[in-house]
C-alpha cells in the first residue's frame, strides 16, 4: 500500500511546489510509482509536469465535493511512473462549499483510500495557507514534508505549521509525523543562512535533509517548459541535489 506524503508550508515561494514536482519525477525515475495530487488551486504542480489546466476536464476539486471519484481523476503524464490528480482555479470555491459540509475533513482520505494500493507514494502539494486543503491533506497522509527557506520568517512560520501539525494529529489522524524538513534556494556564504540553520540543527536536527537544494537557475526554468528539472537539464545543480532528496526520502520512509 502506498505512502501519502503532503508537502506543505503556509509560507509562499518557498519551493513547495518546485519540490513536491521534483521529488515526484525523481522517485518515479527510481522504478517506483509516483501519484501527485494538486491541491492548490493556482494549479502550479500540475503545469510542472505538462498539464493543461484549461483543458482538464475533472481535478482534484471533483474529489472534495464528492462529484468523481479519485481514480476518474487520475491523469498519466509524459514522465516516468508519473500521474497526477490535477488542479485549476475551481479548487478556490472547495474552501467555500465545504464550510457547512459532513466530515469535510475527511474527503481527501476517503477518495485516495481507494487507489492508494494502486501507488508507491502519492505526494500532495497544497496551498499555502492552513485552511480546509491544507487539512484535508494532513488527515490524509502517512507523513509531512516541509520545504523553507533559511530566513527568519520562515522559522516563525515552521513554528506555526507545527502547532496545526499537532492539532491535526490530536483531532484526526494519531499517526501524523513530519518526515523531514527540506531546505530550498540555499546559499552556504550567506551569513543569515548559517545563522538559520543553526537555529533549525538546534530544534530539528533530527528532520533536516542531509542535501540542501541550491538556487539554481534551471530549477526556475524547467516550469516554463512544462517540465521537471531531470528531463528539463539532469545534469544540473537542481537536478542531482532533488535526486539525492528523494533517495533520503525513501530510506526515511
Amino acid at each position: 500500500m502506498g505512502k501519502i506524503v503532503v508537502f506543505a508550508n503556509q509560507k509562499g515561494g518557498v519551493g513547495k511546489t518546485t519540490s513536491a514536482v521534483n521529488i515526484a519525477a525523481a522517485v518515479g525515475a527510481k522504478g517506483k510509482k509516483v501519484l501527485l495530487v494538486d491541491m492548490d488551486p493556482q494549479g502550479n504542480t500540475s503545469s510542472g509536469v505538462g498539464i493543461n489546466k484549461k483543458s482538464m476536464k475533472l481535478s482534484s476539486y471533483d474529489i472534495l465535493i464528492n462529484r468523481s471519484s479519485a481514480e476518474s481523476c487520475v491523469v498519466e503524464t509524459d514522465f516516468e511512473n508519473l500521474s497526477i490528480i490535477p488542479s485549476n482555479i475551481s479548487l478556490a470555491g472547495a474552501e467555500f462549499e465545504l464550510v457547512s459540509s459532513d466530515n469535510r475533513e475527511t474527503r481527501l482520505k476517503s477518495a485516495l483510500s481507494i487507489i492508494k494500493d494502486r501507488f508507491d507514494y502519492i505526494f500532495v502539494d497544497c496551498p499555502p495557507s492552513l485552511g480546509i486543503l491544507t487539512v484535508n491533506a494532513l488527515v490524509a497522509c502517512d507523513g509531512v514534508l516541509v520545504p523553507m527557506q533559511c530566513e527568519y520568517y520562515s522559522l516563525e512560520g515552521l513554528s506555526q505549521l507545527m502547532v496545526s501539525i499537532k492539532q491535526v494529529k490530536r483531532l484526526y489522524n494519531p499517526g501524523l509525523e513530519i518526515v523531514g524538513i527540506i531546505i530550498t534556494m540555499y546559499n552556504g556564504r550567506l551569513n543569515l543562512s548559517l545563522q538559520v540553520m543553526d537555529e533549525l540543527k538546534k530544534y530539528y536536527a533530527n528532520k533536516l535533509f542531509s542535501t540542501t537544494i541550491p538556487r539554481n537557475v534551471r530549477l526556475s526554468e524547467a516550469p516554463s517548459y512544462g517540465m521537471p528539472v531531470r528531463y528539463y537539464d539532469k545534469y544540473s545543480n537542481g537536478a542531482e541535489a532533488y535526486d539525492k532528496i528523494s533517495e533520503e526520502l525513501i530510506e526515511r520512509i
